[in-house]
């Protein structure tokens, strides 16, 4: 045996053992079963024993490092970290209004409720009260998203990605499914297209080119194995220049025409015009179902600004059809996810007040001028609540941007807050130190400033900043408490 492998045999048989880190716990007991804490404390000393065979810890053997009140305090964090609260709140001044990677919109005030009210009692989720007997749970939001959408019928999956996988199930298995070659999209975590059809059961014809695809290329494909015409909304990118399409209408009037069913897959589906806020018109959702296609899906959560699901609205044959298919039982959703969506839905039916009460559309159609006032006050409290030496603040015109796959390249004008750490430390130091405070302030940085986007803090929020600031300053400069000047 080597020296080198002996030294390490030696290093892991110093470790304590798991009686003696229970030992060192003992004084002050962690609040969880005894059988729980041993699973703990064998879990860090196979850690620890993991760090030492990867070469960790050369030098002299430290006890201070992984003796047994070592291990015990490695532990008590871990027990700490398990039990905190997760996922965490974060106050999101990115300027990104549907945030994937921050759980996209936030829900309403009423939405919220409606969670809280469900989850703690039982609910006649799938439970007929007028007639007694087992019920549906589609029934609590299928006639909104008629009313709202125009469709003959309706039902809810977990997310888009399973609507459109069941919809190419339930109606094109074992059958090709044409779409034009441009819309073959990927949008985030991975979701491609060509996959999903290819994990339905459905064979992929494409048709046209990446920039141009006429009726006339649907047409030359349609045969005796053609299941679906499946149309695919580019609302996370945007082919510019030397283009054409396919007009909904025309794809519609084709299917009949064939006796083959057309599916919408809209992605990001909005119930009301957003051009009002200075944006690219977005595919009304009504719009859409009044031009004659089978099946329509689309997000519950980004621009409708509900919870993540699914929604599959379309002809009662079409979606009848999904609803018997055995994949509908693995997809359905919770009695959580419906109770939001339904009151999401119902604040809908009064436009104004849907801009007002579903956050992401106040963020959307909140005026340039309301998020600049409010930039200036966060300003002035930033600047008048620190001391020497200076964090600069300043105010400047910005861009937001809509997110979560939805208008892409579209900007919304917006006011920044604007921190400049330098000379004292670095944007990144003071960004880190930000996502270090609790709730973690998200901001981004440019040309080595930190930029707070006010369009996407709510004013609730907003009150908080100037102590997470500074909490945060004063860990990134290392001098305690520090202040703000302006500097035009």
């Amino acid at each position: 045996m080597t020296s080198m492998n002996t030294d390490l045999q030696e290093r892991l048989r110093r470790l304590p053992g798991v009686d003696a880190v229970l030992a060192a716990l003992a004084p002050d007991p962690l609040p969880a079963s005894p059988k729980w804490v041993t699973v703990l404390v064998r879990r860090e000393l196979e850690e620890a024993r993991e760090f030492l065979r990867r070469g960790g810890g050369e030098g002299p053997f430290d006890p201070g490092a992984f003796g047994a009140p070592a291990m015990a305090r490695q532990v008590r964090a871990r027990f700490l970290e398990l039990v905190s609260p997760s996922p965490e709140t974060v106050i999101n001044a990115t300027g990104v209004l549907i945030h994937t990677n921050l759980g996209r919109s936030p829900l309403s005030g009423p939405a919220i409720a409606r969670m809280v009210a469900v989850a703690g009692s039982y609910s006649d989720l799938e439970f007929d009260l007028e007639g007694g007997e087992r019920g549906s749970r589609q029934e609590h939001v299928r006639e909104l998203l008629g009313i709202l959408t125009g469709a003959e019928d309706a039902m809810v999956v977990n997310n888009n990605a399973a609507a459109v996988l069941l919809a190419l199930a339930a109606t094109a298995r074992g059958r090709e499914v044409v779409i034009s070659r441009g819309e073959l999209v990927e949008i985030g975590g991975s979701f491609r297209i060509p996959e999903i059809l290819e994990q339905s059961g459905a064979r992929l014809r494409e048709v046209g080119t990446t920039n141009r695809t006429h009726l006339r290329d649907f047409e030359s494909a349609i045969g005796p194995g053609t299941g679906l015409l499946l149309r695919v909304h580019a609302s996370n990118f945007r082919i510019e220049g030397f283009t054409a399409e396919v007009s909904l209408e025309e794809l519609t009037a084709l299917g009949k025409k064939a006796g083959i069913p057309v599916l919408v897959d809209l992605g990001s589906g909005a119930l009301l015009d957003v051009t009002p806020a200075g944006v690219r018109p977005e595919p009304l959702v009504r719009d859409v179902v009044s031009a004659g296609p089978d099946l329509v899906t689309l997000s519950g959560d980004k621009l409708l600004g509900g919870p993540q699901a699914g929604i599959v609205l379309g002809t009662r044959e079409a979606v009848g059809r999904l609803r018997g298919h055995p994949l509908a039982r693995a997809l359905r959703v919770d009695k959580l996810l419906l109770a939001a969506l339904q009151a999401t839905l119902a604040a809908y039916l009064d436009e104004e007040g849907a801009r007002r009460e579903v956050p992401v559309l106040s963020m959307l159609f909140e005026a340039p001028e309301a998020v600049r006032a409010r930039a200036e006050r966060l300003a002035e409290g930033l600047r008048a609540g620190l001391a020497e030496p200076a964090l600069q603040v300043m105010v400047e015109d910005g861009t937001a941007v809509v997110g979560g796959g939805t208008l892409p390249l579209e900007g919304l004008r917006t006011s920044v807050v604007v921190l400049d750490p330098r000379p004292h430390t670095t944007a990144a130091r003071l960004e880190r130190a930000m996502r270090h405070v609790r709730p973690a302030l998200l901001g981004r940085i440019q040309e080595d400033r930190v930029l707070l986007d006010l369009r996407t803090v709510t004013g609730t929020e907003e009150g908080s900043i100037p102590d997470l600031v500074r909490e945060a300053w004063a860990a990134a400069t290392g001098k305690g408490e520090k202040a703000c000047s302006s500097r035009s």
